[in-house]
């Protein structure tokens, strides 16, 4: 673990779950802690901003920034692509900011894969059934696609294993404040990693001549 970079921290779950709530809580009481918005081929939804929520691509767009390896990871879901633009990413990690990615399941896996170092973290629904009502509140789409967020959602959440932890989203508060903690508990590691390094005793070291 490097003590001088900034937390690389992976915060996925099935679609649904209500990441966005649960991410606006946390921001809400968290300081140095930036927001990396992803890059999506999806359609603007109401009450979205361009740069905001998303960077909105073209689908001959977003392929441009695969050629170019221009993506810390990238994932399609549900017939729509989503990125992390890499650049803006390590930036932030080198001056010492914790970067939060709110992604796809398979993007977060992506991530691990090549940034080991990173905290891991996946939102649970309180149960399926419950994730299908939120589903079907939104209103936003139409039947054959809420169904095929819940085939994805019980795919994605066999792969809670290879996360550092769970939180159960049961209320957006309490898992906001469960999040933070977590997020808080990395920095004390990091902050105690870096005075171990100072405290290291110097060799003693015997010069001939």
């Amino acid at each position: 673990m490097n003590s001088k970079m900034g937390n690389l921290i992976v915060f996925t779950g099935p679609s649904g779950v209500g990441k966005g709530t649960v991410v606006k809580e946390l921001f809400q009481n968290l300081d140095n802690l930036i927001f990396s918005v992803s890059v999506t081929t999806r359609e603007k939804r109401s009450g979205e901003e361009e740069g905001k929520n998303y960077f909105f691509r073209t689908n001959h767009e977003f392929d441009e920034l695969i050629q170019a390896d221009k993506l810390l990871e990238w994932a399609e879901f549900v017939g729509n692509k989503y990125g992390t633009p890499k650049d803006f990413v390590f930036e932030k990690l080198k001056d010492g900011t914790d970067v939060f990615l709110e992604i796809e399941v398979q993007g977060a896996l992506q991530v691990k894969e090549k940034f080991p170092e990173a905290l891991m973290i996946f939102l649970l629904p309180p149960s399926i059934d419950e994730l299908e009502a939120r589903l079907r509140k939104r209103a936003t789409e139409p039947e054959e696609k809420i169904l095929l967020r819940l085939a994805k959602a019980r795919d994605e959440m066999k792969y809670i294993n290879d996360f550092d932890f769970s939180v159960i989203n049961d209320s957006a508060q309490r898992a906001g404040k469960e999040l933070r903690e977590i997020i808080l508990n990395r920095r004390i590691e990091k902050k105690n990693l870096l005075i171990n390094d100072y405290e290291r005793p110097i060799p003693n070291v015997q010069f001939q001549g």
